[in-house]
């Protein structure tokens, strides 16, 4: 691990700190920026360095700083009912940067997709277990709303990765 790895996890920790606080705050999940930020990660900074990235993110979180959506820290966020979706970004970077890594728009957006999937599935998941809900109410809450969205949110991602490894050889997958 080198300095410009380390500089730059800490750097996509910090975007998705920014990025979980432009939200709209709806029940139970709010609408956050965080995809955006975990999919650029994943391809910008490849499997391992993207999911560091992601733990700092979690860690720093879990002792209490404030960079969970809504200015929120803590232990009990993780563990509450939006946890899950928190949870899944190290695991959505890795699988997000192990496809970036064989290079190409196409793969990359197909790590995004499935990382987006890994994210909806853990949050649905937790919500559902903390909320009590039913898989199809946990679904209709956490899922449904954020689809098109996250979508063209990755679609977006998957062009700005793009062009951004084409022209530099500062990230991992340049």
């Amino acid at each position: 691990m080198n300095t410009k790895n380390l500089v730059l996890s800490s750097l996509f920790a910090a975007i998705t700190a920014i990025a979980s606080q432009i939200s709209i705050p709806i029940q139970p999940v709010p609408i956050t920026f965080q995809v955006l930020a975990v999919a650029l990660a994943g391809a910008l900074l490849g499997k391992k360095y993207g999911f560091i990235s992601q733990i700092v993110f979690l860690l720093i979180g879990a002792i209490g700083i404030p960079v969970f959506a809504g200015f929120k820290g803590g232990f009990n966020v993780i563990v509450g009912p939006t946890g899950g979706y928190l949870l899944a970004y190290p695991i959505a970077t890795y699988i997000i940067g192990y496809f970036s890594e064989k290079k190409g728009i196409i793969n990359i957006s197909i790590g995004m997709l499935f990382g987006l999937i890994v994210i909806y599935l853990t949050g649905m998941i937790q919500l559902k277990f903390i909320l009590n809900l039913s898989l199809k109410k946990a679904f209709m809450a956490g899922v449904a709303p954020f689809v098109i969205l996250d979508l063209i949110k990755l679609v977006i991602a998957s062009f700005v990765v793009d062009t951004i490894l084409k022209r530099t050889n500062t990230f991992q997958n340049a």
